[in-house]
């Protein structure tokens, strides 16, 4: 029944984010990192509450607990329905798209491009594994690494883990609006790159630096997802839904697969060495050095 309710929760999470991520993109002017940072920053808003959900109302009242919930799941079903009428409408009003495509627009992308956009997305993709399974193993294995290495109850490792969301929520809300400014390349180099000093101080660092670690790792990491799905959407403009769906798919499967082969390795091995492991994900991004520049980038989306 467990794996049935996921089940539902993944493909309810599936067929909400490609569309969304579409309608912040319309929404979003010349903001457009701004909008996904706005779209996203709800998720990791409930991301962040979920530690401490578990710690003072999961823990106190068991299974019961879980319907306190629901009305959470209530109110984004109306939010939504008032979200969907208004996009339809939207849709109808736009003017219908001209039949006649010129021939520059019909053909295929240049092989150059085509490999520019499959090692860029390449590129991407590494990034985002490295971003989500790191994320997945602190979700998932910090807790019980926190109370085996410093011997404190799970109240306490379910609060370096709101630090740790609360602060990516933050992060989200500031990376669009940052790679607005600075540009895409930057915000993604230093949302992932610049998380590994302190994620490699993490395993040894005492309780209350631990806390600043994951405050300063959850700023740093999660701002970086919104601008990466932008930079994927400006290098297939003309695929927003698509490009969409594949990196949130991405990123949701990597995590889950990722929580999988780590929930292995600490049961063959111990948290210790899985949160030490996992330490080490976030030096995949000097992957993000490779990335083209937005001026690149923008010339050979046209022809894509």
């Amino acid at each position: 029944m467990l794996l049935g309710a996921a089940m539902f929760i993944g493909v309810g999470s599936s067929v909400l984010h490609p569309e969304s991520s579409r309608v912040a993109r319309m929404a979003a002017g010349r903001g457009r990192g701004m909008a996904q940072s706005v779209f996203q920053v709800g998720g990791n808003t409930g991301r962040a509450l979920a530690p401490l959900l578990v710690a003072f109302v999961l823990m106190p009242l068991g299974q019961l607990g879980f319907l306190w919930f629901t009305t959470a799941a209530v109110v984004g079903i109306a939010v939504q329905l008032v979200v969907s009428r208004r996009y339809a409408e939207r849709l109808a009003a736009e003017p219908a798209k001209t039949a006649a495509v010129s021939a520059s627009d019909k053909r295929d992308p240049a092989p150059h491009a085509k490999r520019f956009i499959v090692g860029t997305m390449a590129l991407l993709i590494a990034l985002l594994f490295s971003k989500f399974v790191y994320i997945a193993g602190m979700t998932g294995f910090y807790s019980f690494y926190f109370m085996d290495h410093y011997h404190l109850p799970l109240s306490r490792a379910q609060i370096c883990l709101f630090a740790l969301q609360f602060a990516g929520m933050v992060g989200t809300l500031l990376g669009g609006p940052l790679a607005d400014r600075f540009g895409r390349k930057t915000m993604i180099w230093i949302s992932i790159a610049g998380t590994a000093p302190f994620s490699l101080l993490l395993p040894y660092a005492s309780p209350a630096v631990a806390m600043l670690l994951c405050c300063a790792i959850g700023l740093i990491l999660m701002s970086g997802f919104s601008v990466i799905i932008v930079y994927a959407q400006e290098l297939l403009p003309r695929h927003v839904g698509t490009v969409s769906g594949l990196f949130f798919g991405l990123a949701f499967g990597m995590a889950g697969l990722g929580s999988v082969l780590l929930g292995w390795l600490m049961d063959t091995t111990s948290a210790e060495f899985v949160i030490g492991l996992c330490s080490f994900l976030p030096l995949l991004g000097v992957c993000a050095f490779l990335l083209p520049r937005e001026s690149r980038l923008m010339r050979s989306s046209e022809t894509a």
